[in-house]
């Protein structure tokens, strides 16, 4: 095959959306650095929000982005396990994208609960491109990328799944039901519970 047609990951960033600064970001600061070895930037408020109370240019989150290969593999290998290696279809954009989330850092592989930390969780995103996708962001002479050029979808769902062993959940087949999941007795539920059920 060509090489210029080989679908590669070029960047992987993963961001802790806080809401505020303070001692909480810097936690979440701290946590995103044990799980991926890097130091993160902050990431301000690019408008004013009153409900939220954040206003333009604050500080309310911090991200890491991956770009060296070695790491990006060893990065999403820990990832994809801590998701079983499954994911939903949707989480796919039509660029071929993969953005997934996951709940708690303490999932990680190697990592333990820090009450001085807290609970964190992250948003993890995947960009999948082939080679010469960059003519599109570069300053001097950019040139669009033809749609044959481009990764799409169906594209990056094999991809991933062959490279990474990931299975994709709701692409022609029907995702299980949570509640499915859950097979307890009700005799072995609390009193509270029972309570609720009957």
């Amino acid at each position: 095959m060509n090489p210029m047609r080989v679908p590669r990951i070029t960047k992987v960033s993963v961001n802790i959306g806080v809401g505020e600064g303070g001692q909480r970001l810097q936690l979440a600061e701290k946590a995103l650095e044990m799980v991926t070895g890097m130091v993160p930037v902050r990431t301000l408020a690019t408008s004013t929000n009153r409900d939220l109370g954040t206003r333009k240019g604050a500080p309310i989150g911090c991200k890491v982005t991956i770009r060296d290969s070695d790491t990006i593999n060893a990065f999403l290998k820990d990832a994809f396990w801590v998701r079983q290696h499954t994911l939903p279809s949707y989480n796919f954009d039509a660029s071929g994208n993969l953005s997934f989330g996951i709940t708690d850092y303490t999932d990680f592989p190697g990592q333990k609960y820090d009450p001085d930390i807290g609970i964190f969780g992250m948003d993890v995103n995947v960009v999948l491109e082939r080679p010469g996708h960059r003519v599109s962001r570069r300053r001097k002479q950019s040139r669009r990328v033809s749609a044959s050029h481009r990764v799409g979808p169906e594209e990056s769902r094999a991809w991933f799944s062959k490279s990474y062993n990931l299975k994709i959940v709701g692409y022609g087949e029907e995702a299980e039901d949570e509640d499915d999941e859950i097979d307890v007795p009700v005799d072995e539920l609390p009193d509270n519970i029972k309570q609720a059920v009957e």
